[in-house]
């Protein structure tokens, strides 16, 4: 198949299972090859930040006209029925190649980053992004990434541009403030469902954002930790359907998984769908709540105060009496 790459050096780290490398040889091939990724990694270089300091983290504004697309995307099930796959093989664009990874999954390189080096992984079916049955392979993906990239999930209702295609990223580690800051804030905000040796499962309420994190170096108790949760939060938000998240793994040899679990209420802001001065084309999902919140209009930029930030976030995310459920029946089993 076209999309994926016959590079020798690529084959020789995929034989090796050296993932990491792959994709990093792979980025650095198609900048050189494609267009439309070089335009877009140049665009890096244009956008602007403005940091905001919270008690403990920050949260980074960024200016970066390049994710007008994704910020803005319509992904109500008439819209998505009205258009073809972007991230389905036949639709790709021409020059993009890839990766086949665990026979399942292709590597590719995100055209519009916010990453320095980002990815989006795409599953070489069409089916709808799911994290009850691949939460698994989240796990595989960021210990395999894990030398540079961390590796992100947003749910089809709170951030996937694409709902319809089973899809998760991964970008440098480190970029976002909560790779660093994750244990300060833990420490500082965080509650203790579980603890033993081998497993720390907390509950975090930092005054703007609500999450569940789950550290271990044992996968299947990560699994059967994830599970727990899932079946808990499914219940208290009375879905039929995966409840709202956003969710970041992040993998290191000497300790093993960390993973975020941002527990989500609504997907977009109202000033998203304001029709006076007030509207913001701002649409939180994994990594603007992981502390680099997109703004792809730079009006929106100059304007965004820290409080403005801090509203947005509380919105969209789940309130206190829900975390304190979700707490509750976790510590019961």
């Amino acid at each position: 198949m076209k999309v994926f790459t016959d590079n020798s050096i690529i084959k020789d780290h995929v034989n090796q299972q050296n993932y990491s490398d792959a994709a990093k040889t792979l980025f650095e091939i198609q900048t050189s090859e494609w267009t439309m990724l070089k335009n877009g990694v140049n665009s890096l270089t244009t956008v602007k930040t403005k940091p905001f300091h919270f008690e403990g983290f920050k949260i980074k504004a960024q200016f970066n006209a390049g994710r007008m697309t994704s910020t803005s995307a319509k992904v109500d099930p008439k819209s998505i029925s009205e258009r073809k796959c972007f991230l389905c093989v036949e639709n790709l664009p021409e020059q993009q190649r890839g990766i086949l990874y665990n026979h399942n999954y292709i590597i590719l390189c995100n055209p519009f980053p916010i990453f320095p080096e980002h990815f989006t992984i795409v599953h070489k079916e069409h089916q709808p992004q799911r994290i009850a049955d691949t939460f698994s392979d989240l796990l595989h993906l960021s210990k395999d990434l894990s030398k540079y990239y961390s590796v992100i999930y947003n749910g089809p209702r709170c951030g996937a541009s694409a709902p319809d295609h089973l899809h998760f990223q991964a970008g440098n580690k480190f970029f976002m403030p909560i790779d660093d800051e994750f244990h300060l804030i833990k420490n500082e905000y965080g509650e203790e469902i579980f603890e033993s040796d081998n497993l720390s499962f907390f509950a975090v309420d930092d005054g703007i954002r609500k999450f569940i994190s789950i550290e271990s170096s044992d996968r299947e108790l990560v699994i059967k930790t994830f599970n727990k949760f899932y079946k808990i939060y499914l219940e208290l938000m009375k879905e039929d359907r995966e409840p709202l998240m956003n969710l970041i793994s992040f993998y290191e040899e000497e300790y093993g998984w960390r993973v975020i679990i941002f527990l989500r209420a609504k997907h977009r802001p109202a000033v998203f769908f304001a029709e006076d001065e007030t509207k913001m084309l701002v649409s939180p999902a994994a990594i603007d709540i992981g502390g680099v919140c997109i703004f792809p209009r730079e009006e929106d930029f100059n304007r965004i105060t820290k409080e403005q930030i801090a509203d947005i976030f509380k919105e969209v995310f789940v309130d206190r009496i829900t975390l304190e459920k979700i707490i509750s029946k976790c510590t019961e089993i």
